[in-house]
């Protein structure tokens, strides 16, 4: 039985690393399902107070990945109608079947917003750009969290 929880836990941590790059999985929520499935089995010791900090640590990114493409804009002279168009850009995108509408999204969001709160074209699309960086920021994060948590998962195998 620990085998085929390996197996499924392994197949979590792909899913999580490719996760960070797709929109419909979040990545390090999906790696750290991979974790909690390794915690079940017999042959790998896992502490409860590893699984909680690596779940709010998951979660922390998860929560931020929303919020960091609004930041981006603010950073590059966004207003407060830039960031809400970059998120409600954000969540369009997520749900547009338009490919790449995760990354055009928040760009789109971000110009829209600002164009409506009557700023320049230039500072629209300054604003933009920092939503995009943003965008690119979050994913980094999550990626770099997917790959931290396959480490501890590889790790605990190795050790066990």
């Amino acid at each position: 039985m620990d085998i085929i929880l390996i197996i499924i836990a392994a197949l979590f941590m792909v899913l999580g690393i490719i996760g960070s790059f797709l929109p419909v999985l979040p990545g390090p929520l999906t790696s750290w399902v991979g974790l909690l499935i390794l915690y079940f089995t017999d042959t790998i010791l896992i502490s409860k107070s590893f699984i909680i900090i690596t779940l709010i640590i998951a979660i922390l990114i998860w929560v931020l990945d929303y919020i960091i493409p609004a930041i981006g804009t603010k950073r590059f002279g966004g207003t407060k109608y830039g960031m809400i168009g970059t998120t409600i850009g954000l969540i369009v995108g997520l749900l547009s079947p338009i490919p790449g509408g995760i990354i055009i999204g928040p760009f789109f969001g971000a110009l829209i917003g600002e164009l409506l709160s009557k700023s320049d074209s230039k500072t629209a699309t300054k604003a933009a750009f920092g939503a995009f960086i943003g965008f690119i920021a979050s994913t980094f994060i999550k990626f770099i969290a997917a790959i931290v948590y396959l480490g501890f998962f590889i790790g605990f195998l190795i050790d066990s």
